[in-house]
């Protein structure tokens, strides 16, 4: 059997046989898939009109500050610093603790949090708390918890934001236990073989190029909220006021404490994270939109069917509600109207949760992205987790609540 698997891994790696199978496959969608049909027809243009949304609210807001904060990371962040705090044998409390509040802070998007996740994770963080962060950005949102407590009900915003919350330090510290043995020796390894930059910088100055980024990113993506929070209204009316004077600070640090090769660097470590990435996700975009749509729209899975299967508290309904989260894309917040529709439509409040809780922290392109860094066995792990706990979760909160 070992033989037969070394073939196969030796006929696959062959770039020219991987060619020729990609052709076969496109072969024979063009041949069987009834492309004249009016669902098939309608989930192609929804998997286009996804992509377009995709590219228009995300890419230049979203993921391009995140590229260039990734490329900052892996350029000029000191590879000692990221072991120490976030590395395998850091105190468990201090490096969960700073890999859950930096997610929280950044507040972003599955897709958005992944060029964060694979700079620090490069740098030399432990897979652990590298996975923390990958499931704090996207599902410790303040204002997606607010909202979910305005718009869904105070209990369901309670339950999502102490799921969240537990569930970003449980899912971290199971993937270091799991893996801790290859993690450990991976760190070693990056330690022992990389050099630990110090350009003369000091940590203030690094403070402030970061921070700028950071505020950049976050400001710039601001959400309005619902008029109930007076001071974030505020903040989404004068952001880009806010953003320009990031970007001035960042103008600033650029100018007077860098040199133009390091520039230069950090250029092509950005372009880097853009070439790995951006493949990944448009092609996970498409194939989302192909199967279920935007919102309201029709794909080749009807919502319908999504409402019907989550209409009871059964084991089934959970399960089948974290899994469609998994592979459901959900753009900042747009999560609270899509779960306000589902349960318009009868669904059950732990379903709601547990789809709550796996949907924004995972995601079809983010999946992509997470097993070309993690391999399939850790992504699968990781995957297993969110689904296993977030089942749970709704479970249980779905028979606290009746």
């Amino acid at each position: 059997m070992s033989e037969t698997a070394t073939v196969i891994r030796r006929i696959w790696t062959e770039p020219k046989n991987r060619l020729l199978a990609i052709m076969g496959a496109v072969f024979l969608a063009a041949f069987f898939v009834p492309w004249s049909s009016p669902r098939v027809s309608a989930a192609v243009q929804e998997s286009f009109l996804m992509l377009n949304d995709y590219a228009r609210e995300h890419v230049l807001l979203c993921l391009i500050p995140a590229f260039f904060i990734a490329g900052a990371i892996t350029v000029f962040l000191n590879q000692q610093a990221v072991i120490k705090y976030l590395g395998p044998d850091a105190p468990k409390l201090v490096a969960y603790s700073v890999a859950s509040v930096s997610g929280t802070i950044l507040a972003v998007c599955s897709c958005t949090v992944l060029p964060l996740f694979k700079g620090i994770y490069k740098k030399g963080a432990g897979l652990g708390p590298a996975v923390s962060f990958l499931y704090s950005g996207p599902a410790i949102n303040v204002l997606a918890i607010i909202l979910t407590a305005k718009v869904l009900g105070l209990q369901l915003g309670i339950a999502r934001a102490v799921g969240a919350i537990v569930f970003a330090f449980v899912i971290g510290l199971a993937m270091h236990l799991i893996y801790f043995r290859e993690d450990r020796e991976r760190t070693t390894n990056a330690a022992m073989f990389q050099s630990f930059e110090d350009e003369g910088r000091s940590l203030p100055q690094m403070a402030v190029y970061m921070g700028s980024m950071i505020g950049i990113l976050v400001f710039l993506n601001w959400a309005a909220g619902d008029g109930t929070v007076p001071w974030w209204d505020a903040i989404h009316r004068y952001r880009l006021v806010i953003t320009g004077a990031f970007a001035l600070v960042l103008l600033y640090s650029l100018v007077r404490w860098f040199t133009r090769t390091e520039l230069t660097d950090w250029v092509v470590a950005t372009r880097d994270f853009a070439v790995q990435i951006l493949p990944l996700l448009f092609a996970g975009v498409m194939v989302a939109g192909f199967l279920l749509g935007r919102p309201g729209h029709m794909a080749l899975i009807p919502e319908a069917w999504i409402a019907g299967a989550v209409g009871t508290n059964s084991l089934a309904s959970n399960l089948f509600a974290s899994v469609a989260g998994a592979l459901m894309y959900f753009a900042t917040l747009t999560e609270v109207p899509i779960m306000q529709g589902l349960i318009g439509a009868g669904m059950n409040q732990g379903p709601a949760l547990a789809l709550l809780l796996a949907g924004p922290s995972l995601s079809l392109p983010a999946l992509l992205v997470i097993g070309g860094e993690l391999g399939p066995k850790k992504t699968l792990t990781y995957v297993a987790l969110v689904v296993v706990l977030s089942t749970t979760a709704g479970m249980i909160y779905g028979n606290l609540v009746v």
